[in-house]
């Protein structure tokens, strides 16, 4: 026994997928009904049916609206079917085409310190010189060290690297102070991890002296009696 299997691969494409093929089907189906009045009925059937399949919308403001707009856009609006009274269908005319994003262009070659760096390079060099600019430009040469650090964790990296890879993207505008140290901002994040454990430790120890307190009363009470 032979049998013909219709693959969706090879079916037309679904207008509304959410509403699956059967839906599309019967709504095709209803375009070729010829009497009028049952064409109507079986209409509002099948908007009835595509109610029940999203029963968490039933309290929707102007949902059967919705459904109805996408009975008549299934249907390519080739269908002479009364919609609810106050509903107008058109067909949309407008082609809509998604806006292109550009992808964040950066170069490879730096992409371990991340495309945020590239922004704060730009400011740093917009900025007037003095005692500010010099602050932000340590702080970002040090930022890079901290992020390339934690993106090649197994080698050592140096300031040397760091300081060259600042006057490459610069474009040899930036300079880090002759005192600047790149290790301080790494130190200051390690130093703010580990603030919560040494408050768990002063809260364990707090405790414990309260309860060696305790103890003491106790027993001073107990001598006395």
């Amino acid at each position: 026994m032979e049998y013909e299997l219709e693959y969706n691969s090879a079916s037309e494409l679904l207008r509304i997928p959410e509403y699956g093929r059967h839906v599309q089907n019967l709504i095709y189906y209803c375009k070729t009904i010829e009497d009028a009045e049952k064409q109507q009925t079986f209409a509002e059937q099948v908007v009835g049916l595509m109610h029940q399949m999203n029963p968490q919308n039933k309290n929707v403001l102007e949902y059967k609206n919705r459904l109805w707009k996408h009975f008549f856009f299934i249907a390519n609006y080739e269908i002479d079917v009364k919609a609810p009274e106050g509903l107008v269908i058109e067909p949309d005319t407008k082609e809509k085409t998604p806006l292109n994003v550009e992808y964040p262009k950066f170069d490879s070659k730096f992409r371990h310190y991340g495309h945020n760096i590239k922004s704060l390079i730009e400011k740093a060099i917009a900025m007037e010189e003095g005692p500010v600019k010099e602050g932000f430009v340590d702080t970002i040469a040090g930022f890079m060290k901290m992020a390339y650090k934690n993106w090649n964790r197994e080698h050592y990296v140096s300031d040397e690297i760091v300081l060259e890879d600042l006057k490459v993207l610069s474009n040899g505008q930036l300079e880090v102070s002759e005192n600047a140290s790149l290790d301080t901002l790494a130190k200051a994040v390690r130093h703010t991890k580990r603030r919560p454990s040494n408050d768990r430790n002063n809260n364990k120890r707090g405790r414990s002296n309260n309860n060696r307190g305790r103890n003491n009363n106790n027993r001073r009470r107990g001598g006395r009696r």
